[in-house]
């Protein structure tokens, strides 16, 4: 169970060595974003985390690795030089609703899991609630959530956060990207 994601009704679990799981990675975010934008008007990707600790860098990686990913109705918040973490979190959801009041917001963010789960990507319609792993009240945020599972939940999770490997950060950043930049071309161009 992934304990930062909130207002659930389906969590749909991807192994980030399984190549064959991108394609449903990106199928089911396809399909969610698509119903999204129905009734929103354009979409934007929050990547939420901190460039500090390499378990928390997950969603700043992402949102560097796509800031070049230029469409109309697509904004990205949240990268290695302007990342969005616990100390501007609420100020950045403002700043979301507040220039892009009719968007779908995708919430990404790093989470800690079972060990059977490091190295999984969880999506989901709904919100997640950032940092309740390490024990931070942040608001919750999302019409759309994508974790990656990147270390174990348990004791000492801020020091488990800072000694997770770059690889499965990297594995998994590279997964997510792939899967969003297939979404993001099927959604909004067709």
């Amino acid at each position: 169970m992934n304990p930062s994601v909130v207002e659930k009704s389906n969590i749909y679990y991807y192994d980030s060595h399984k190549r064959q799981d991108i394609i449903r990675f990106s199928q089911v975010l396809t399909s969610l974003i698509k119903e999204k934008l129905r009734s929103k008007g354009e979409l934007v990707l929050l990547c939420i985390g901190s460039d500090r600790a390499t378990g928390d860098c997950l969603g700043p990686i992402i949102g560097y690795k796509l800031s070049k990913l230029c469409h109309p109705g697509f904004q990205i918040y949240g990268t290695l030089s302007e990342p969005v973490h616990a100390k501007n979190l609420g100020e950045t959801i403002k700043k979301i609703h507040r220039h892009h009041p009719h968007a779908a917001i995708i919430a990404i963010d790093a989470s800690l899991g079972s060990s059977r789960h490091i190295g999984y990507i969880t999506l989901g319609e709904g919100s997640l609630c950032p940092g309740i792993g390490v024990e931070k009240e942040l608001p919750a945020v999302g019409d759309i959530f994508i974790t990656g599972i990147v270390n174990i939940s348990g004791v000492l999770s801020n020091m488990v956060l800072q000694t997770t490997r770059l690889d499965i950060v990297m594995r998994l950043a590279d997964f997510i990207c792939l899967g969003i930049k297939y979404s993001i071309i099927s959604s909004l161009i067709l």
